[in-house]
């Protein structure tokens, strides 16, 4: 269970960079990036940033390579956006808790529609 300190840092991290990828990533090239959550190292050293693209598979692939490049760019932003002893190390990994989670609605939805229990 993380301490209160790393959670309050994690939360601060993801606003920074939701609004640093927001300002440095073109839409129209790489989709609609958002940051889900982001897990801060206890020693504030590294952090795993969980990012989901709305987009086709090509923007979600674009997205990750854009995101790869930036890394020491966002890095940057991040360290005049929020004072740490550290400014971790960014390592973004594609989360699709959100196409799974949109999955299930749907098959929600369909098991709900007249006739579908037939």
């Amino acid at each position: 269970m993380p301490s209160r300190r790393l959670e309050r840092v994690s939360e601060l991290v993801k606003r920074a960079l939701g609004e640093a990828i927001r300002r440095e990533i073109p839409v129209h090239q790489a989709g609609l990036i958002s940051v889900n959550d982001v897990e801060v190292a206890g020693d504030l050293r590294t952090a795993k940033v969980f990012v989901s693209v709305l987009g086709n598979a090509q923007q979600q692939k674009t997205a990750m390579t854009l995101l790869g490049e930036s890394r020491v760019r966002l890095q940057g932003l991040l360290a005049s956006a929020v004072v740490l002893k550290f400014t971790p190390q960014l390592r973004f990994l594609l989360d699709d808790s959100v196409v799974r989670g949109n999955r299930v609605l749907k098959i929600l939805d369909e098991l709900d529609e007249p006739g579908a229990r037939e």
